[in-house]
């Protein structure tokens, strides 16, 4: 499956690990590493902790049947149960699925429909169709709503043999649960073979040439945040990703990216756009897994994101909107849409967090990535303050203890203040 649903599955492992008894009694005889290395298989399995709960494979499972559908990458599938939709997801589009998978030895390694730690709720997992692996990425987009097929994906469309993924030919029943049309995604560059003349080129061996001029005069530095539209091609015009299909722009540090991203978002001013060409050396040089080769990028830069602490951060200013709860705001961007969210509404939102006396305590912008959640599962200042707001908004609360942390040991103290901009209204 995708790259983010197997870093789940190591998740959910190390938490499990977290929650196990750290330490043994001191009469309790330790075995070393050497003596736990002679255990017979058969002692391993039987001291190996007990998984999540297995789904019986497929009688099919070893092999695809000489009925299965076969196309010419080698992908061979069949349907279960016929789609009730005439619409077929393209790859650039988001969909949501129920799944399960198994090697062809008839041992499941993951699935949407089971748990991993006890007590996990379940639910389809919701991707972008271009970011998961090439079989899956073929395979469906042969389907339709409320589909169910399996899928025999040979390992060159998997995991292609990279440490850690599952190995060899692995066998999917996918359900198409539903489609999400995205955006169409930007024209393939007619110089995406290879970089013009007149493109300039760094001492690293970076290219690039400007597409549209910014209108900012800074540039960012290593250690800034910034917001940006891209678009990723290989040399051969096969669109890898963009944040412009998904209708998304992407935040991230610049020191936390491939060196050729790093090296030309810093040339760059805000509101300004370019087109570089990456040496493998500086994208994933040819890391397993990975787009190979020189990468070809359309880079907007959108905004340097500096979160920096607001000079009103110890109270709120009289011009500040104030509900009968006691929470203060100001919007500081307005947005663009005219829905607002729910009190059940799971958003997604891009946010900075200081105390009253400048210290930020947390960001999703440092950490490049925006957060997810239900609203309704949050402090009660941001469920009341977030359904002021609609898509595109960015505002800045003062949220007193009583709608914060209360006091609560452990937890942060006194009111607290929020930058927040609402990205999204998931459902």
């Amino acid at each position: 499956m995708s790259q983010r649903a197997r870093a789940f599955v190591a998740l959910s492992l190390a938490i499990a690990a977290c929650n196990s008894p750290a330490k043994k009694s001191a009469n309790e005889k330790t075995k070393t590493a050497a003596e736990a290395a002679k255990l017979t298989s058969k002692e391993a399995d039987a001291a190996a902790p007990e998984g999540p709960p297995q789904i019986p494979a497929p009688a099919d499972v070893a092999a695809a049947p000489a009925d299965a559908e076969k196309t010419a990458s080698g992908l061979a599938s069949k349907v279960v149960t016929p789609g009730k939709g005439g619409e077929h997801p393209r790859a650039w589009d988001e969909v949501t699925v129920n799944y399960t998978g198994w090697t062809t030895d008839g041992k499941m390694f993951d699935s949407s429909l089971v748990a991993r730690v006890p007590g996990q709720p379940l639910a389809p997992a919701t991707f972008a169709l271009n970011g998961v692996i090439p079989g899956w990425t073929e395979g469906v987009q042969l389907m339709s709503e409320g589909e169910k097929r399996r899928f025999w994906i040979p390992e060159a469309l998997a995991y292609k043999g990279q440490m850690g993924a599952p190995q060899g030919t692995l066998v999917f029943d996918v359900a198409l649960v539903s489609i999400k049309r995205m955006p169409d995604p930007p024209t393939v560059p007619p110089d995406v073979a290879a970089a013009p003349a007149d493109a300039q080129k760094t001492a690293s061996g970076l290219q690039w040439k400007l597409i549209s001029k910014g209108t900012g005069k800074t540039r960012p530095k290593p250690t800034d945040t910034v917001k940006v539209h891209y678009t990723g091609w290989s040399t051969d015009g096969k669109m890898f990703d963009s944040s412009v299909a998904r209708d998304a722009p992407a935040t991230f540090p610049v020191d936390k990216v491939i060196k050729g991203w790093g090296e030309g978002v810093q040339l760059m001013t805000a509101g300004e756009k370019r087109r570089f060409w990456i040496p493998k050396e500086l994208a994933y040089n040819d890391k397993p897994g990975r787009p190979t080769g020189t990468l070809v990028f359309d880079i907007e830069l959108i905004e340097i994101v500096t979160a920096e602490t607001p000079k009103d951060v110890a109270t709120a200013p009289r011009d500040a909107a104030k509900t009968a709860s006691g929470l203060a705001s100001r919007v500081i961007k307005p947005g663009s849409g005219t829905e607002h969210p729910a009190a059940t509404s799971v958003v997604k939102v891009d946010y900075s967090g200081w105390t009253t006396d400048g210290k930020m305590f947390d960001s999703s912008i440092t950490r490049g990535e925006p957060a997810e959640f239900p609203l309704n599962g949050v402090i009660p200042g941001w469920t009341e303050g977030l359904q002021l707001m609609v898509k595109g908004e960015k505002r800045r609360f003062w949220i007193p203890e009583a709608l914060a942390y209360k006091g609560q040991a452990g937890a942060l103290q006194g009111m607290l203040v929020f930058d927040v901009e609402l990205l999204e209204i998931k459902k």
